[in-house]
């Protein structure tokens, strides 16, 4: 598991409070409960108008796989394609038969079998492909959802906060309750930006780039199997597999 998602958001809100502190403020009097329930229900419930039912079913899934996500070496299917490569070269595509069941990538263990087992190259690409997109269509519903989330609670946010001052505005007789109660009031626009900027952006940001990167492996190990099919010389497959690599994986490889 990649821990910069949570280190990231407990990072954002204990800068806000510690920024507080140091200013002499008590945090304490974030924590009021009405705006918090108006700010984060009315965002979800807004994200949910916004949406199907089925993909809100989906979500505790995605925040799981936000959270827990494990970053993927594509550099690791480069040594193990190369080495199918010359052994297929040497012996023969089916001999990569008994190689298939050691391979821990599901996708490209299935591109190999489909090889292997004799169908055309187009119709593995536009299988594969086809796979591809679909993967990158159902992550966008999750990267969707957070992304209209963010947009959302500033201004349910702002919505807490003139529902805040109407009251005060309904007991301006109390004056001492006053610096309180408006303060109060714009508790409920600080969680709407607070939560936007420090929970439902970043989660969004984090799950596409998870999605581009498990993306890019599997578009990389398409390119592989392919390659083997067409039984390229080992060197070259591994030429044109690094240079789809990102630079910091090309790095790793030339320490």
């Amino acid at each position: 598991m990649d821990p910069a998602a949570i280190i990231g958001i407990v990072l954002g809100f204990g800068a806000i409070i510690g920024s507080m502190i140091m200013e002499g403020g008590e945090p304490a009097s974030l924590f009021l409960i009405p705006p918090m329930i108006l700010v984060f229900g009315g965002t979800f419930g807004a994200a949910m108008g916004g949406s199907l039912m089925r993909d809100m079913k989906s979500l505790p899934k995605v925040i799981q796989r936000a959270f827990q996500a494990k970053p993927l070496s594509a550099r690791d299917n480069v040594q193990v394609i190369v080495g199918l490569a010359d052994r297929a070269r040497r012996e023969g595509l089916l001999a990569l038969e008994g190689e298939i069941g050691a391979i821990e990538d599901p996708f490209l263990r299935r591109a190999l079998e489909m090889a292997v087992d004799g169908t055309d190259a187009d119709e593995v690409a536009e299988i594969l492909g086809a796979e591809v997109d679909a993967k990158r269509a159902a992550d966008g519903l999750g990267i969707k959802i957070f992304h209209d989330m963010g947009g959302y609670a500033p201004t349910i946010g702002i919505i807490g906060t003139v529902i805040g001052l109407v009251h005060v505005l309904g007991s301006l007789s109390d004056a001492a309750a006053l610096g309180p109660k408006i303060a109060s009031a714009f508790v409920a626009t600080l969680w709407g930006v607070m939560s936007a900027n420090l929970i439902w952006f970043p989660l969004s940001n984090r799950l596409k780039r998870v999605s581009e990167q498990e993306c890019e492996v599997m578009d990389l190990a398409i390119e592989g199997v392919l390659a083997i099919q067409a039984g390229s010389n080992p060197r070259l497959i591994a030429q044109k597999l690094q240079s789809m690599l990102p630079q910091d994986e090309v790095e790793k490889d030339v320490a």
